[in-house]
């Protein structure tokens, strides 16, 4: 990935902050508009759970695209440029990866949890709620990246996973009011750090990151 001389560490930071910025759009839209209609979170209808979380997903869309536009334009990031096969040892992190999250998801949901919400939801629900996950994942991901920048910039090191640690302290544990449980927040706070990692793993290369991302955020 390119650079433009004299970007700081607070201009890629600013980024990671939009991205933030863009998930939390969609408490906005659940605790300040939707309430306007007569719809409350505990009690979606399927078609309003449906027209929820595909107004999220453009809105998570537009946000994301905003922001990967930005630091090419403004910062000459390009975000998609591809990198170099994976090496042996590569392949095996991330084989890692994918295992910590599956046996992590398998003892938090008691189960597959794939399976046990494609039983909970049902195809056409499942369908949209995985979507709405890659669209998530898409903006985590960009957390990562200009976190992972921001902090390269200021501390100099390129092999510690500061965007999964950027996540962690904000996604993840902002976790612990949104759902209301300390235990949920720091399973994603340690979930960010992994996703974070993965990215380092993967030498930085978003083709690779970004799909590795949404199978540890689903698997």
């Amino acid at each position: 990935m390119t650079k433009k001389r004299g970007t700081s560490g607070k201009s890629y930071l600013f980024l990671a902050i939009c991205a933030l910025l863009g998930i939390g759009l969609e408490l906005v839209l659940a605790w300040g508009i939707e309430p306007l209609f007569g719809i409350s979170m505990g009690t979606y209808t399927t078609f309003q759970i449906i027209i929820h979380w595909s107004v999220v997903c453009v809105i998570w869309f537009v946000v994301g695209v905003f922001v990967i536009n930005f630091a090419k334009q403004k910062y000459q990031f390009h975000l998609w440029e591809e990198k170099s096969k994976l090496k042996g040892w590569q392949y095996l992190g991330v084989a890692a990866c994918l295992l910590v999250s599956v046996m992590t998801h398998y003892l938090d949901w008691g189960g597959f949890k794939p399976l046990l919400e494609f039983q909970r939801l049902g195809v056409l629900k499942f369908v949209f709620q995985y979507i709405y996950y890659l669209l998530e994942t898409f903006l985590m991901s960009l957390m990562i990246i200009f976190g992972q920048k921001a902090c390269e910039k200021w501390f100099e090191k390129e092999n510690v996973p500061y965007g999964g640690i950027v996540l962690a302290l904000t996604w993840g544990l902002l976790h612990i009011l949104s759902k209301g449980s300390v235990a949920v927040g720091l399973m994603c706070a340690f979930g960010g750090f992994l996703y974070g990692s993965s990215y380092l793993i993967v030498d930085k290369d978003y083709r690779k990151a970004l799909p590795l991302m949404y199978l540890m955020f689903v698997l």
